[in-house]
């Protein structure tokens, strides 16, 4: 699984780029003009508030399974999100938390046999 998400982390890093260079290209580094588009008609403003609602719900996890130890640190990923995108975050974010799931189970199976 590991694999996977390393690969879906590039797909959706490189996907979304794609599309903001050429806008940024085609209409310049304006936020104010960015987000006016974003939001510029009933599509794209459902799909950004979807993302940024998934967004927020997604930190609230994050931080509720760090703060049980299930999960590791937010700091690595949040970024990742914000300057690149939820894919680039949120996939890395999976894998770390598989390969800690992994050794708690490990560790759990030690003390087990103890």
């Amino acid at each position: 699984m590991k694999r996977l998400y390393l690969l879906l982390a590039i797909v959706g890093a490189v996907v979304p780029y794609i599309f903001f260079v050429q806008r940024f290209i085609n209409e310049g580094l304006s936020l104010v003009r960015f987000v006016t588009a974003l939001f510029g008609n009933p599509a794209t403003g459902a799909f950004a508030s979807d993302l940024l609602i998934t967004w927020f719900i997604l930190r609230i996890v994050v931080i509720y399974e760090r703060r049980r130890n299930q999960a590791p640190s937010p700091r690595l990923f949040v970024p990742r999100d914000l300057l690149i995108g939820l894919p680039c975050g949120f996939r890395p974010y999976l894998c770390a938390r598989e390969a800690e799931t992994e050794c708690s189970f490990r560790r759990q199976q030690v003390t087990d046999d103890d």
